[in-house]
């Protein structure tokens, strides 16, 4: 496996198992046109179709859904690709100076890319810094720094990051009984609000929220910015760049053992980073909350991503079922022509089908139906692109 960055490389030596798992993230991603959360509310008795909309939403605050693991998944990934990347750089002989110019422009890149995709439907450019592509650009030099310490300070880096982005949260003033949660778009009945200690944590009430308030209306912007609806958060690049160093453990450990595949310190680390952030959850500790990205939620998905990681390099390397992954490998050898296609896509393809196909065509199983038909549609045209892409070895790289 040499580079095998999320969407950045197209070496021909790759290791199948994490383009396949990086092509069954960004499938999740892009199945977001399927609508199962709108069909669902049509069918209020179905529990399948009930299952489905949860696992292709966000949870609203503590948890997660299989929808949940898509940033953490492809912010691993990028984490898992550092060490060949640099083994690869150091084979072409490479200087420092030149490689960090280079992740300094990569991470400027993403970062300036998630606010053109954010900024698509605003009157204005939307300087907002909490999606996927900005987080990990926020963070990716950082990572990048890291890959050249010793294991065992990687490790210390991660725990300090950790510790001390906890410790800025817990020390910051808890909102108290009387705050004021209707002024920063908390509704009245939502159900999600801790008390005690854990009340460190709630939304749009914490030392995140109060540094967007202020670092956010430094740029220039319709009105003033006062709280982001589902509550995400500029600060949480930093223990983001957490979940980066598990990839670049995970990177590292098939590096070392290659050709074996480590599965038992990979099952290993999913389940005591699952018990930690479980741990830290129920004990009042720290939530598990993705969209603050709590340091325990970095913990919980770390493990559920060394987990995904296990099953997919178990099915294509240990089992060699490397065939059945080819659907999956055209999505993840071309991961960011997968990001742009699904977020400039989607509203030319649906159109051409309804103007094209007509609604007798898209309501063939009724009304209800229609979104996952027409998403289905989508689907399909996307991989296509993709394919056509694969076959003629055009990759989008950063």
């Amino acid at each position: 496996m040499s580079d095998t960055g999320a969407g950045f490389s197209n070496s021909p030596q790759r290791n199948v198992a994490v383009d396949a798992y990086r092509g069954f993230v960004m499938l999740l991603m892009m199945g977001e046109v399927l609508k199962l959360a709108e069909v669902a509310q049509s069918f209020p008795n179905s529990t399948l179709w009930r299952v489905l909309a949860y696992n292709q939403s966000h949870v609203e605050w503590a948890g997660m859904s299989l929808h949940d693991t898509i940033q953490p998944s492809f912010t691993f990934l990028v984490g898992v690709a550092l060490p060949y990347s640099l083994r690869s750089r150091e084979r072409k002989g490479e200087t420092f100076q030149h490689m960090m110019l280079h992740t300094i422009w990569r991470s400027f890149l993403l970062i300036a890319l998630g606010i053109f995709l954010r900024s698509m439907h605003s009157p204005s450019t939307n300087f907002t810094f909490e999606d996927t592509l900005t987080q990990i650009g926020l963070g990716y030099s950082f990572a990048f720094l890291l890959t050249f310490v010793r294991p065992r300070w990687q490790w210390i880096s991660l725990g300090g990051i950790l510790f001390a982005y906890w410790l800025a949260w817990a020390l910051y003033p808890a909102p108290g009984a009387n705050f004021p949660y209707a002024s920063v778009g908390v509704p009245a009945d939502w159900h999600h609000l801790y008390s005690g200690f854990a009340s460190h944590w709630n939304k749009n009430s914490n030392l995140g929220q109060a540094f967007d308030v202020w670092f956010l209306n430094l740029f220039p912007r319709p009105g003033r910015f006062l709280f982001n609806d589902g509550g995400y958060l500029t600060l949480s690049f930093i223990p983001t760049l957490g979940t980066m160093l598990l990839g670049l453990a995970a990177g590292r450990w098939l590096l070392a053992s290659s050709p074996r595949i480590p599965l038992r310190r990979f099952l290993l680390a999913a389940v005591a980073l699952m018990a930690a952030g479980l741990l830290f959850h129920f004990t009042g500790i720290c939530p598990v909350v993705k969209r603050i990205w709590t340091p325990s939620w970095t913990l919980f998905s770390g493990g559920v991503c060394f987990l995904l990681l296990a099953v997919f390099s178990w099915i294509i390397d240990v089992k060699q079922h490397a065939r059945l992954a080819f659907p999956l490998v055209v999505v993840g050898m071309n991961s960011i022509a997968a990001y742009l296609i699904a977020h400039l896509f989607e509203d030319f393809i649906q159109s051409s089908f309804r103007i094209n196909l007509g609604t007798a065509a898209l309501n063939v199983f009724g009304p209800a139906l229609e979104p996952p038909i027409l998403g289905a549609l989508t689907l399909v045209t996307y991989w296509l692109i993709l394919f056509w892409m694969f076959r003629n070895k055009i990759f989008i790289r950063i």
